[in-house]
């Protein structure tokens, strides 16, 4: 497995980012492991990283009071979580492990910080995950259209 300064210059995401700027993202970058089943993060909970999934898949949930909803799922290779960019950085969604998962874990309190000392970064950054968010918000609306549209006028 190729280490995340190695993986990040040929992920899709950061695609047309220069050398120095994967470095600087890297060096806010961890590995971790989340096993089928466990949570990623909770709804309300502190938005304290985004990830990018190396391998496995990632339900992305709304919570009802009779039960979990799933609105998306995400797979190798693709962006979890942009509350961490959003105050006040809480999770929008839960995010529940279908199957083991490995993924780049990235804190946001150091890429804001790094966001925040180069904006051009910044706005890079945000480039990328605005279609990240539109895309999770119309699997959502398309997925409660789907359970609740039979209830609508």
């Amino acid at each position: 497995m190729p280490t995340i300064d190695q993986y990040l210059p040929d992920h899709p995401f950061f695609t047309g980012l220069d050398a120095a700027t994967t470095d600087l993202l890297a060096g806010c970058a961890m590995n971790v492991h989340v096993r089928a089943g466990e949570f990623l993060f909770r709804e309300g909970e502190a938005a304290d990283h985004f990830y990018v999934l190396r391998h496995g898949r990632i339900a992305i949930e709304v919570r009802t009071p009779a039960r979990g909803v799933v609105l998306d799922t995400v797979d190798d290779g693709d962006v979890v979580g942009w509350s961490w960019m959003v105050p006040p950085y809480r999770w929008a969604f839960d995010a529940r492990a279908t199957q083991d998962t490995s993924a780049v874990a990235f804190d946001a309190a150091c890429l804001r910080g790094k966001c925040d000392a180069d904006p051009v970064m910044g706005y890079q950054l945000m480039k990328r995950f605005v279609p990240v968010m539109n895309h999770r918000l119309q699997s959502a609306r398309i997925r409660l259209l789907d359970l609740y549209g039979d209830f609508v006028d």
